[in-house]
């Protein structure tokens, strides 16, 4: 009989406590957090929809694309530099540089400042120094040329396109003197 009556006590128990539950349940602070999971778990639903599309998809794999081109150009780009750099191609430019700067500057009318073997030495090491800045923009253009025309690509190449233009204006410059 204590063993009928423990388990009615805590069946009532069970009962009183499924009541106090449905009737929480059912007050409006709830019934607002419930419909601010559900509109919050359909939202989710719709963006997992979305993210499924073909268009999407083709989207997503379009940027994968791009970042891994942008990262072989960039890798190559460090290369190419790295090439430069061994061949002593760019210390030679600022040589030639630093020495085209000396030679300007002997331009200052005094006693046996430039003869005629100094002004061909000056010009051949321009012409030198031109085919170095030449050959650095074929590379470049050899690189970008490999990589999509992604924003930074295409700055690159307005670089390369400016870089020759300076070239050229300078080619023109050495001609007229």
């Amino acid at each position: 009989m204590t063993e009928k009556t423990g388990k009615l006590k805590g069946i009532r128990e069970a009962v009183s406590d499924a009541a106090e539950i449905m009737t929480q349940l059912g007050r409006t602070e709830v019934q607002k957090s419930f419909e601010n999971i559900m509109d919050t778990a359909k939202i989710a639903k719709e963006i997992i929809e979305s993210l499924k599309t073909p268009q999407m998809i083709k989207n997503i794999e379009n940027f994968r694309l791009i970042s891994e081109n942008i990262n072989e150009a960039s890798t190559k780009m460090q290369n190419t530099l790295e090439k430069l750099e061994q061949t002593g191609v760019i210390d030679e430019a600022k040589g030639l540089i630093q020495s085209t700067k000396g030679v300007m500057n002997s331009f200052d009318g005094s006693k046996g400042a430039i003869n005629g073997q100094d002004l061909h030495e000056m010009s051949t090491a321009v012409k030198e120094m031109f085919q170095s800045v030449r050959a650095l923009v074929d590379e470049l253009r050899i690189t970008i040329a490999y990589s999509t025309k992604s924003g930074a690509i295409h700055n690159m190449e307005e670089t390369v396109k400016a870089a020759s233009d300076i070239y050229k204006t300078a080619l023109q410059y050495n001609d007229y003197s």
